[in-house]
């Protein structure tokens, strides 16, 4: 049984459509994962800010959150907050994701350091 004329290329059709939605899955799973690093890496920036500024608090909050602010942007973040109570750290950090995903915003962490009050 051979096609009629109007069922002629209806194949290449299909594959054409099947061939946009795998692109189109494709692309979101790339954003997806974009959005998963930046994330942990503002988590990590957050924490080795959080540890300079802790290893820093005896010299004061000025110096502390210096080192802070110099530690994120050494990791390639942007140090957003510092607060440092007595000797515990508290900071923020935001990553914005490579890409055309960073201008719809970016990735926040926040951190707290300082001495162990375990027994």
């Amino acid at each position: 049984m051979s096609p009629s004329a109007d069922e002629r290329g209806s194949a290449t059709v299909l594959v054409l459509a099947l061939s946009m939605v795998v692109a189109l899955l494709g692309a979101v799973l790339a954003t997806l994962g974009a959005v998963g690093v930046a994330r942990h890496r503002a988590a990590s920036v957050a924490d080795l800010a959080a540890l300079a500024a802790a290893s820093g608090a005896l010299e004061g909050p000025g110096p502390a959150c210096e080192a802070a602010q110099q530690v994120a942007t050494s990791a390639g973040g942007v140090l957003t907050d510092c607060r440092l109570v007595g000797a515990v750290a508290d900071v923020t950090a935001e990553v914005r994701p490579a890409g055309q995903i960073g201008d719809l915003g970016s990735a926040t962490a926040r951190a707290r350091a300082g001495p162990s009050t375990g027994s």
